[in-house]
């Protein structure tokens, strides 16, 4: 019998590597940035087009290698940040597998061009699918530069799987941006499809965190600074009443390596706790420096999880300084024992004696006595008694003549019949509708009764509306007095961009999109001034995972999420005619049966229903 396993060939083995450390263009983008870092560079550029699919390149001005480096790096397992496998434990770089290069050759084209300082002539190497096409000697500067062709040229199942433009531009924008804040000290470039996208200087931690977002993140930060034998923490947090619903602006650094940590990201929460709306997330930028030997970051193909050796200290140090910042600088409220100078006794009043007012009294004062009150009653002085009317029996003086003409005139008597309502008012005075809880609203049918939904009623209601302005194009809008300024990330406002004219169709009025903020001018007839940030906020949260392809697809997506963050919600109390018109409403819309999430909006309960549950 022959044997049946066999040792894959390398090409193979390269591209399951390739799987595991290459997932898309972003994974790249990491890879070669951190290879830069670890190079020590003080100038790094980043060229991307077609959000990688067609190039990732990086330029640096680090130290170069050699003509043998260079054709050994692209070599399985061949690194030079480790020696000893005890080495895995106190490591102080970024890259140190030796995969990276071998995995990313295996599945793209490769051309790397790299020169020490020391040198006359750099190394320029082409690599095609693992196969060395060229190695030649070529003037180059200081530095190395990595260009990646056409990924996932040689696998297009692998390339059929990923996303479109936006989203893939997105993720390799994440990464560019951890890699930047773990390093103010290093100047970044990123370029897409030729215009520049980032330009980062050298500068501090704060110049850097607002370079990357809005110029407005500035006022959002609170430093926090802690020193102790486990860590040191520095770095900032968003004040409460600038958080949001999405967890995009939230990083956590250790060693200068950006990591994901549910367990370290309680801590923050806890710290914010009875500040923060429902389900809101505030913003962070956390650098911890701990010793190497007290962490595992060999435990994850991406190195973004980390084991501590003392994980319950980290949570108390990390909790107690957030909650020390957001008091230090007057976020959180406090109990404050201070006294209050505006309440002291004024000065020239010090040693006065206080002065008791005096009461005076007039004991015979009759309020309905016609003579006028005592003069030495001073208290009420200027009271005057209004002059005295003449006797009332003078107003009914001929009253009788008067009468007994009157009693000679004659009228139509008509038959009244005694009815203590009208039939139209007793009519209106039966409820049509009925709120339970403050969730559902009971109307009664022919056969029993309907039980709805308010919340999925209104969210299918405003759905149906907001798809039916879009796809019409006839939406009305409300022209606001003064334009309304709201600020977002460069991230959110490349989507707002996208979204720009489909927004416009449901009523909105961009005046202007602008590098960090947008003005606002008209907004659809059903959305208040003041929900504006949050239906917009929600609509980026909701298209974290990007935009979809087709016009159909992505009108659905904008109308689903306003119709959610538009929709009353479970606990508000809604009058007669409000929960008449939601009723009437829903039962006009083209599927009133399930909200815009395939939820059920109501139920019916027939009258022989109801007679089972008493015969039981």
């Amino acid at each position: 019998m022959s044997s049946i396993i066999q040792l894959l060939p390398d090409h193979v083995a390269n591209q399951i590597a390739a799987g595991e450390v290459v997932q898309r263009p972003a994974s790249v983008v990491k890879e070669l940035l951190e290879n830069a870092v670890d190079a020590k560079a003080t100038d790094i550029k980043l060229i991307i087009k077609d959000a990688g699919k067609s190039l990732v390149q990086v330029i640096d001005n680090g130290v170069g290698m050699s003509i043998t480096d260079s054709r050994l790096c692209f070599e399985r397992h061949a690194t030079s940040k480790i020696r000893h496998a005890e080495d895995l434990f106190s490591l102080n770089t970024k890259g140190f597998r030796g995969e990276a290069l071998a995995s990313i050759a295996a599945i793209a084209h490769v051309e790397m061009k790299t020169k020490q300082e020391q040198d006359e002539l750099g190394t320029h190497i082409i690599i095609e699918g693992s196969k060395f096409v060229s190695q030649e000697p070529a003037v180059l500067p200081k530095g190395t530069s990595f260009a990646v062709k056409n990924l996932f040229f040689n696998i297009p199942a692998r390339r059929n799987f990923l996303k479109s433009e936006t989203v893939e531009l997105r993720h390799i924008i994440d990464e560019f941006q951890r890699v930047a804040m773990a390093h103010p000290g290093i100047h970044f470039t990123m370029y897409h499809n030729g215009s520049e996208m980032f330009n980062l200087p050298i500068s501090n931690l704060r110049q850097r965190i607002v370079n990357l977002f809005s110029g407005k993140t500035n006022e959002k930060l609170v430093p926090v600074k802690e020193e102790t034998e486990i860590v040191n923490l520095q770095g900032f947090i968003g004040k409460p009443e600038f958080s949001k619903k999405n967890r995009g602006e939230q990083f956590f650094f250790v060693n200068d390596r950006f990591i994901k940590s549910g367990y370290l990201h309680h801590a923050v929460m806890a710290a914010y706790e009875g500040l923060l709306k429902d389900g809101a997330q505030p913003s962070y930028f956390l650098y911890l420096d701990v010793p190497p030997h007290s962490i595992d970051i060999n435990i994850h193909p991406t190195k973004t999880e980390i084991k501590f050796d003392d994980e319950h200290a980290l949570y108390a140090i990390l909790r107690s300084s957030i909650k020390h910042s957001l008091g230090q600088f007057n976020v959180a409220p406090v109990l404050d024992f201070d006294r209050d100078p505006n309440l002291d006794t004024p000065y020239q009043y010090q040693n006065k004696e206080a002065e008791y007012p005096t009461i005076q009294v007039d004991r015979t004062y009759n309020p309905f006595a016609e003579d006028k009150p005592s003069k030495s009653f001073t208290a009420s002085s200027s009271y005057k008694k209004p002059e005295a009317q003449p006797n009332w029996e003078s107003l009914y003086v001929g009253l009788k003549q008067a009468g007994q003409e009157i009693a000679e005139m004659t009228f139509e008597n008509d038959e009244v019949t005694a009815s203590l309502f009208e039939e139209n008012e007793v009519e209106q005075e039966v409820k049509r509708t009925y709120q339970i809880h403050k969730k559902y609203i009971v109307s009664p049918i022919k056969s029993g009764m309907v039980i709805i939904n308010q919340k999925r009623a209104h969210e299918r209601i405003l759905y149906e509306g907001f798809l039916t302005s879009m796809t019409v194009h006839q939406a009305s809008s409300q022209q606001l007095l003064f334009p309304l300024q709201l600020y977002y990330s460069s991230n959110e406002i490349s989507l707002l961009e996208e979204l720009k004219l489909s927004l416009e169709n449901t009523g909105f009025i961009f005046e202007a999109i602008n590098e960090d903020h947008v003005m606002i001018s008209g907004l659809p007839v059903n959305v208040s001034e003041s929900e504006v940030s949050i239906v917009l906020e929600e609509l980026l949260s909701d298209l974290e995972d990007g935009i979809p392809d087709n016009s159909f697809s992505q009108n659905d997506t904008i109308a689903k999420s306003m119709a959610k963050s538009l929709a009353v919600k479970t606990g508000t109390y809604l009058n007669e005619k409000e929960q008449e018109n939601l009723v009437h409403n829903l039962f006009a819309c083209k599927e009133p049966n399930i909200s815009p999430f395939h939820k059920p909006t109501f139920i019916t309960m027939s009258v022989e229903d109801l007679d089972k549950k008493f015969s039981l």
